[in-house]
């Protein structure tokens, strides 16, 4: 399958600061990849060489066959960007906005009036269509700015935390009209704070943080990777939480949270010895449940390593 984007050993330093140490990763045409990390882990810096604001250190980019470094304006032209804030001019009517970006990015004056209606139906704007953008609603006004960014057809559509701050309604039409563009055969770029986007929309998903790619796989294969299932543990308290965290603490992946402790495991018969280990601790157990974990339980299990090598 042809990469619509391929990122290869792509490094970017800021002082001595490694902000990209070296990641690689590549998008077909019609597939969505999921971006995911914690804050500073790199996400922001890489759609920002991607889209040529930057200048990487080293590696090479190429979206569609051209590279950013000799030929940015070619970049530039196949790739719709959504960022974490609209760039939207609130003074005038979603319509407006329309004709005045399909204008500016080349459309003739028919073909943007023709291109802002059938924006305004298909992500349902059509009713406030004459509206001043400042007096709607923030759903729709994050599909505002991802009608604007496609009011003129690309390939590669770069979405950054496209649905924060949304309500579950909103977000889930913005959900259906991601799964849409890559239907069309867009390569689609999601960076995300809600795990659950992730695996709802994702295709793929490649985790970062401090720079480095930690996992790259489907949803599944990062739940396999990771223990082919998760032992939740309620404890009667948090101090007992964090003693049993303790007791496990030699278990990789293990997680503690409130009156909670996960452990990932290979196979359903490790309980027995999970459980052996809190009771020679005198530690009573609340509740107990043996699920495949999820994508949340993985992030954490991939990332939790970072965090603690961050703090010594």
């Amino acid at each position: 399958m042809t990469e619509a984007i391929l990122l290869s050993d792509l490094t970017k330093r800021f002082g001595e600061q490694t902000a990209l140490d070296r990641v690689s990763l590549g998008i077909p045409a019609g597939t969505v990849v999921g971006l995911l990390g914690p804050n500073g882990a790199g996400k922001t810096t890489l759609i920002n060489c991607l889209t040529t604001l930057l200048q990487p250190d080293g590696g090479t980019i190429r979206v569609l066959g051209h590279d950013p470094a000799t030929d940015p304006s070619l970049v530039r032209a196949n790739i719709a960007v959504t960022g974490q804030f609209a760039a939207l001019d609130e003074q005038i009517s979603p319509r407006e906005n329309l004709v005045f970006f399909g204008r500016l990015l080349g459309l003739g004056r028919g073909e943007a009036q023709q291109r802002a209606g059938e924006m305004l139906e298909r992500f349902e704007l059509a009713e406030a269509a004459y509206t001043p953008v400042g007096y709607l609603s923030g759903g729709m006004r994050r599909r505002l700015d991802l009608a604007v960014s496609l009011v003129v057809p690309r390939p590669v559509l770069v979405l950054d935390e496209p649905t924060t701050g949304l309500d579950p309604r909103s977000r889930k039409l913005l959900w259906d009209m991601v799964r849409a563009e890559a239907a069309r055969g867009v390569a689609v770029l999601l960076t995300t704070q809600y795990l659950e986007e992730a695996d709802q929309l994702a295709d793929r998903i490649v985790v970062i943080d401090k720079g480095r790619v930690l996992a790259d796989g489907s949803s599944d294969e990062l739940k396999l990777d990771v223990g082919g299932l998760m032992c939740r543990l309620t404890l009667t308290s948090a101090a007992d939480t964090a003693a049993a965290r303790q007791a496990l603490g030699d278990l990789p992946g293990v997680t503690a949270e409130g009156d909670k402790v996960a452990v990932p495991m290979a196979r359903a018969e490790d309980v027995g010895a999970v459980l052996g280990r809190l009771a020679g601790q005198g530690l009573p157990i609340a509740d107990i449940e043996v699920t495949k974990p999820t994508l949340d339980e993985v992030f954490f299990t991939l990332t939790e390593p970072m965090a603690k090598e961050t703090t010594r």
